[in-house]
């Protein structure tokens, strides 16, 4: 394909959809925040983790499980092969510079051709404005390799983001605002940084510091038990807990990632999608993800475990990426 230019030009999709664009099949390769801020109609968000870019490049993952709803993975299943089929993102403009590329838009075109769908990117790429919409995204899957000391993104909420009724993933200014953490219910803070302070230390607040910073050197699997046991600890003093670091990217997120996967027995990638879909500018970096992969393994997960048996008193719930069943317990009840 380096000698074709699969594309579609903005005026020929402009004409298909005046027209009805009734064998039309639009893919939105975009962030799930700009997909969701504006997109064209019909069109399916196929946006990526880095952890699901990963495995889709390594072929590990076709692409009907990336499709996000019952709805449109029927749609997609049904005319993928019979209609035309057009990509789009933000950023693809040009075919020779970008068939080398990992992107989400690159590695879904080439997956479609060898499945032989007639499948094309639109030319020049897309940019659609809207007014709810500051123009920044959230940096999806190439920002795993970026240090969390980048600005936080202007998009994200200025307050910490609720995980489980008693767990809340923040930044440094989440921990340092004395009327969030009271609004919240707020008594335990895990704070993962060497550097920032515990500021509310002889005010009540119970801290508890991991000690590193987001570089691919640290360990920090090391801390998952005791970062582990001080999130449980604060459930059970039915207290809320802040697990914050920096930018609320990498090192927090490692660490509420690993306190899914043991306490709700969750693979890795249905605890970071769980995670992801609260707050969607998460990106721990490739070293920590390792580590959670190790940690998958030694905690005995696998893919999504099978559906458990159901009574009373227990509580369920379904993850972004199937449809599962997990058991809850008492988890979320506190």
């Amino acid at each position: 394909m380096s000698n074709v230019s699969p594309s579609k030009s903005v005026q020929w999709l402009q004409l298909e959809l005046e027209s009805g664009g009734t064998s039309l099949l639009l893919l939105d390769c975009r962030s799930h925040e700009l997909y969701e801020s504006s997109h064209i109609q019909t069109a399916i968000n196929m946006a990526m983790t880095g952890l699901m870019l990963r495995r889709f490049k390594k072929g590990n993952v076709p692409i009907r499980t990336i499709v996000p709803s019952h709805e449109d993975k029927d749609n997609f299943l049904r005319r993928c092969e019979t209609d035309t089929v057009v990509l789009y993102d933000e950023c693809t403009a040009d075919w020779q510079e970008c068939e080398d590329s990992a992107s989400v838009l690159v590695l879904l075109l080439q997956k479609l051709w060898e499945d032989g769908c007639k499948a094309y990117y639109l030319e020049g790429n897309l940019r659609i404005s809207s007014d709810c919409s500051d123009g920044e995204s959230d940096r999806e899957p190439s920002s795993a390799t970026e240090s969390e000391e980048s600005p936080i993104p202007r998009n994200q909420p200025a307050f910490p983001v609720q995980i489980l009724p008693y767990l809340y993933l923040g930044c440094e200014k989440d921990s340092s605002n004395l009327d969030v953490l009271g609004q919240y219910n707020i008594k335990y803070i895990l704070n993962v940084t060497s550097n920032l302070p515990n500021v509310f230390e002889h005010e009540g607040f119970k801290y508890k510091q991991i000690p590193i910073s987001d570089h691919w050197s640290q360990n920090v699997s090391q801390f998952f038990p005791d970062a582990i046991a001080f999130i449980e600890e604060a459930r059970s003093k039915q207290c809320g807990i802040l697990v914050h670091c920096l930018a609320g990217i990498s090192r927090s997120v490692t660490v509420t990632v690993a306190y899914l996967m043991q306490k709700l027995n969750l693979s890795l990638n249905d605890a970071y999608d769980f995670v992801k879909r609260k707050k969607s500018n998460i990106s721990p970096n490739f070293n920590f993800m390792g580590q959670l992969l190790d940690f998958e393994r030694e905690l005995g997960l696998n893919s999504p475990c099978d559906n458990r048996s159901t009574s009373k008193e227990q509580l369920f719930f379904t993850t972004p990426t199937n449809h599962n069943v997990f058991q809850l317990d008492t988890l979320e009840s506190t």
